[in-house]
């Protein structure tokens, strides 16, 4: 059997026993690849065109309406395993802490590429009911807007404060009251550079309204960069290694400005720790 039908069964098989059985996960030592294997696989080219065809399949499922939550998950770890295949390294830490608490929590991490995104379902949605706060060029995207509408986001437009703070804290307590966890990325935008100035308290503010706990949730998917014309399409760089890191559930206490410190800090540390480890 060629080696890429081979490697598909077994991530198939992988799936259908479920994704991580442990609090850490860390990308297996892979095996010796030929060169042409390594050329190929390594490149954008390769990457893009297997990702566009697992994008546009869960599409055609989320258009008939059979797009589900295991099928999101699906997806989602099938993301995982090629970006593993194409060269990508995987650290998760802090799985535990996702379903630590029995009632609904706030999901609050900074936000650097289309990675976390696409890979968030499969670590999370297996463990409790979560969606995501999302922009509404997302959600009207040709190609992920029906996926993202199947998956009942809160939708934000990023252009009035105002209407996004109420769309948030509207939505949100509507979630939260039905059991529902949510992910939030306070920054404005996708950055590969961590800005605490623009890390709002607005999933602070609504943990504290909605009386549920924060994790914490620090990220370097720089791996993979935004794209030029697609956003979503970036050229990816198999120098740079992948971590998720989730903290201890805590509860928003005050006015929320030292819990949203906290995540910050939770965030910078990480990142240094990270960097740290990569000279």
């Amino acid at each position: 059997m060629p080696r890429e039908k081979r490697e598909d069964k077994i991530i198939m098989s992988m799936i259908q026993k479920g994704y991580f059985n442990s609090d850490r996960y860390d990308t297996p030592e892979k095996e010796k690849l030929t060169f042409s294997d390594r050329l190929w696989r390594n490149s954008r080219l390769y990457f893009t065109l297997k990702y566009a065809s697992i994008v546009l399949k869960t599409r055609k499922q989320a258009k008939s309406g059979i797009y589900d939550t295991r099928a999101w998950e699906d997806s989602s770890y099938y993301i995982l395993k090629l970006i593993e295949k194409t060269g990508g390294i995987f650290h998760i830490s802090g799985m535990d802490n996702i379903a630590r608490e029995d009632a609904p929590v706030l999901f609050i991490g900074n936000h650097m590429s289309t990675l976390e995104t696409m890979i968030l379902p499969s670590i999370i949605s297996p463990l409790r009911q979560v969606t995501f706060v999302v922009k509404d060029s997302l959600v009207n995207h040709p190609l992920f807007g029906d996926v993202m509408r199947s998956r009942n986001p809160i939708i934000v437009g990023r252009t009035d404060p105002r209407k996004d703070f109420e769309a948030v804290m509207n939505g949100g307590m509507d979630l939260l009251s039905n059991g529902i966890s949510i992910v939030i990325f306070p920054q404005s935008t996708r950055n590969l550079v961590f800005r605490p100035e623009d890390f709002n308290s607005l999933g602070v503010k609504l943990a504290r309204k909605a009386g549920v706990k924060v994790v914490p949730v620090a990220l370097k998917t720089d791996y993979w960069a935004n794209g030029k014309i697609i956003k979503e399409l970036g050229p990816i760089d198999i120098s740079k290694q992948i971590y998720f890191k989730f903290g201890e559930p805590f509860a928003v206490t005050g006015t929320g400005k030292d819990d949203n410190q906290r995540i910050i800090e939770f965030i910078q540390s990480s990142l240094a720790e990270w960097k740290k480890s990569s000279l």
